[in-house]
């Protein structure tokens, strides 16, 4: 079985801090993330089993109130999310390249984990609003009709919220695109 992961996102930095540490005491989880991230947000990651990264959630979504922006829970995370947050999947460009740009990166991790669970396809990368003022993407590869399924699937989670940016399908991308992605 994959892990669970739950995500919080939070507008203010000093709630972000102050949930995250009510989240760890609430629950048996581990803390994968907690920093600070564009535009002035703060972003956490924990792990466990479903029941305690929903308490642990629920406890960091009460302890920021109107400060926590966007939170998922994810059972059964794909193995290619972790990698990907952390751009170590080592997946090499293939036929297709496939974007997913979302504003949350809640959305944004949801929208990959759906996609890579919707086809065989391979996660390049997850960036989460690094440098990109707030916003988030997340990059797959594989064959053409692949990539567009799993792209359209996993765009379909973020437009039903209101937070899909775009989606775009590169069949063949030119040689260097793997440089740039």
């Amino acid at each position: 079985m994959e892990p669970t992961i739950g995500l919080l996102e939070f507008v203010s930095v000093a709630k972000g801090i102050e949930a995250t540490d009510a989240m760890v005491k609430a629950a048996q989880v581990e803390l994968l993330v907690a920093k600070t991230v564009c535009s002035g947000k703060f972003l956490t990651i924990v792990s466990g089993t479903v029941q305690a990264v929903e308490d642990s959630t629920a406890a960091g979504i009460s302890a920021a109130g109107e400060h926590c922006i966007d939170h998922i829970v994810i059972p059964n995370l794909h193995p290619d999310v972790i990698p990907a947050l952390t751009s170590t999947t080592g997946a090499v460009l293939g036929e297709a390249l496939g974007v997913i740009e979302t504003y949350t990166i809640a959305s944004c991790i949801c929208s990959a984990d759906i996609a890579a669970k919707s086809g065989d396809v391979r996660l390049l990368e997850i960036r989460p609003a690094v440098g990109l003022g707030g916003k988030s993407f997340v990059t797959l590869t594989g064959d053409v009709a692949s990539v567009q399924s799993a792209v359209d699937n996993g765009a379909e989670y973020a437009k039903q919220n209101g937070v899909l940016l775009q989606k775009v399908v590169i069949p063949h991308p030119f040689s260097e695109m793997g440089e740039i992605v």
